[in-house]
């Protein structure tokens, strides 16, 4: 089930949303396997890291905003501190490495 925690992220949003604190933006499509079974670990942090901002972006329907990051490959992770990218992901990760990528 996926978690009421997470912020579904469009063009219009994304700047707002990762501007300020840290911030974890998962790329992702509907249609992609990798992205499905890292779907419940994205869902997991939300729920465990209340001081982190946890988004998703759905590549398919903001492609504009997935170029001008430089997303080649889905699921791609990038967190956020205050606008700036610090950690980049590519691939599905165990839950241990996206959270220390937070710490």
């Amino acid at each position: 089930m996926a978690s009421e925690k997470v912020t579904h992220l469009s063009a219009g949003t994304f700047a707002g949303e990762v501007a300020d604190g840290t911030v974890l933006v998962d790329f992702w499509a509907s249609w992609c396997g990798p992205c499905r079974m890292l779907g419940p670990v994205i869902d997991e942090i939300a729920e465990e890291t209340p001081d982190v901002k946890v988004c998703k972006l759905d590549v398919d329907a903001e492609g504009p905003i997935a170029a001008q990051y430089g997303v080649m490959s889905i699921p791609t992770v990038i967190v956020f501190r205050d606008g700036e990218e610090s950690a980049r992901f590519v691939g599905v990760q165990p839950k241990e490495t996206l959270l220390e990528a937070l710490a």
